[in-house]
Parts: structure tokens; C-alpha cells; sequence
């Protein structure tokens, strides 16, 4: 196969091949070529004829579309945090988390975010082009439309609850844990995020984040407790804005050409 002159792929078995294999971006040397064919190719079949080009096909689809998701969910992590330390500062004068807990989130967060290497996300029907615009602008409009919820929050809980300052920052401690948990499952999908099953370790890791945070604030544990009622309106807010906002995301994702 060949592109505007260079060779994009190539099969062969016979030792003249070996160059062309070396070549190509994807040189395939089928299950029973020379070993100087096989040293040459990219990818070697180990079965007879080319059917194992259609799974690895879909394997290298798959493993770009959740390094799609890790770049999406670090952009927009870092963009929202970032805008909430600063506006939340400027607003009340005070810090919305304290580096104890930016920490302690950080760190019940990478679980998930190391987890996305095991997912089971729908791999595209066409063949993955790297769209550095359309990521950088869906990052920007979804970690806007997250910032939206958490600032929404850390001045409800001001304004609002007339919480503390410990109080407000156990709350955020809790808010941005949500959001992050709820944006790894919008994200991880370029359509809706119920279009397939995500993987064990996924949800597992979901589930020890959100167990040990639960634990941790209603039990006052490095920060004052909240009321279970606080936190659970908070997990089901968050559960619905999020499950909006996904509407949006596959409109997004659509007029940016990501998939």
C-alpha cells in the first residue's frame, strides 16, 4: 500500500522483500517468511494467511484511543485545578484545598488514572490521526464546563452553607474527587459514555477511591467530617451535571473530528 509516493504498508516473506518491510510504516512478514524478512517487518503473523492484521489493527486503535482519554483527562485535570485555586483565592482570599489535601487527591486519583490502561473503550472504524487542535480545544471547553461545577460548589458551600474555611476545603477535598471519578467515565468514550462496559480494574479503582474518600471525610480523618447528607447531595449532583454534560462532549468531540 502506498501514500503520496512512500510505502505505508507492505507483506512479504521472501528475503528481497526485507527492504520494502524495513520501509514501510506497518511491514508485515506473514507467519512462515525468512528470518530476514521477520527481522525487517514491524509485525510478524505467527498464523498462516493475514487474518491477525485485523486484531492488531484493532489493538493499536484501542491503545490510541485510551492514550486519547489520559491526554484529554490530564489537560482538563490541570486546566480546572488550576483555574479553581486562582478565582477561589481571589474571591474569598483563602486557599479552596489545602497542599495536604491537593496531595491526598492527587494521589487516590493516579489509581484511576492508571487504570485507564486496561479499559475497554470502542476503538474508531477508521484509521487514528493525532488532532492536536480539536484536543486542546475539547480539553479547554470540558475542564471550563468542570470548573463550572466545582467553583459552583466551593462558593455554595460559602455563600450558601456558611461552612468554615476547613469545612469548605474538606467539602472541595470530596467535590474534586467526584468530578475527577465522573470525568475519567465521560472521557473515556468519544461517544456516550454507555456505549461499553469500562474494564474490572476501572471500576475497581473507582471504588477504592471513592470508599477511602468517603471514609475520610465522613470520619474527620485529616480534615473536619461532613455530614453524610452534604456529601451524598454532592455525589448526586455530580452524577447529573455530569451525565448532561456528556451530551455536549459528543457533540464537542463531533465538530473537532476526534474519535
Amino acid at each position: 500500500f502506498q501514500r503520496r509516493g512512500e510505502v505505508v504498508g507492505m507483506s512479504g516473506d521472501g528475503v528481497n522483500d526485507a527492504p520494502a518491510l524495513r520501509q514501510a510504516e506497518a511491514g508485515i512478514a506473514v507467519a512462515n517468511a525468512t528470518d530476514v524478512a521477520k527481522a525487517a517487518a514491524a509485525m510478524v503473523l505467527t498464523l498462516p494467511g493475514l487474518g491477525g492484521v485485523v486484531p492488531a489493527i484493532e489493538a493499536s486503535r484501542l491503545v490510541f484511543q485510551r492514550i486519547i482519554t489520559y491526554t484529554l483527562n490530564m489537560l482538563i485535570k490541570k486546566i480546572e485545578i488550576m483555574a479553581l485555586l486562582v478565582i477561589g483565592f481571589l474571591i474569598t482570599r483563602h486557599k479552596p484545598i489545602t497542599p495536604l489535601l491537593m496531595v491526598l487527591f492527587l494521589f487516590l486519583n493516579d489509581f484511576l488514572t492508571m487504570s485507564l490502561s486496561t479499559d475497554r473503550m470502542q476503538y474508531s472504524r477508521r484509521p487514528n490521526r493525532w488532532n492536536t487542535r480539536g484536543i486542546l480545544l475539547a480539553a479547554s471547553v470540558l475542564a471550563a464546563c468542570k470548573l463550572v461545577f466545582s467553583l459552583g460548589i466551593f462558593l455554595y458551600g460559602d455563600f450558601g452553607l456558611r461552612l468554615d474555611m476547613p469545612h469548605i476545603q474538606a467539602l472541595m477535598f470530596a467535590t474534586l474527587i467526584f468530578s475527577s471519578q465522573a470525568g475519567v467515565y465521560l472521557l473515556r468514550e468519544r461517544g456516550h459514555f454507555w456505549q461499553s462496559q469500562p474494564s474490572r480494574f476501572l471500576v475497581g479503582s473507582s471504588v477504592l477511591g471513592l470508599g477511602v474518600t468517603v471514609a475520610l471525610v465522613l470520619g474527620g480523618i485529616l480534615m473536619p467530617a461532613l455530614s453524610a447528607g452534604l456529601l451524598l447531595s454532592v455525589a448526586a449532583t455530580a452524577i447529573l451535571y455530569f451525565a448532561c454534560l456528556d451530551w455536549l462532549k459528543v457533540w464537542l468531540f463531533g465538530r473537532l473530528n476526534l474519535r
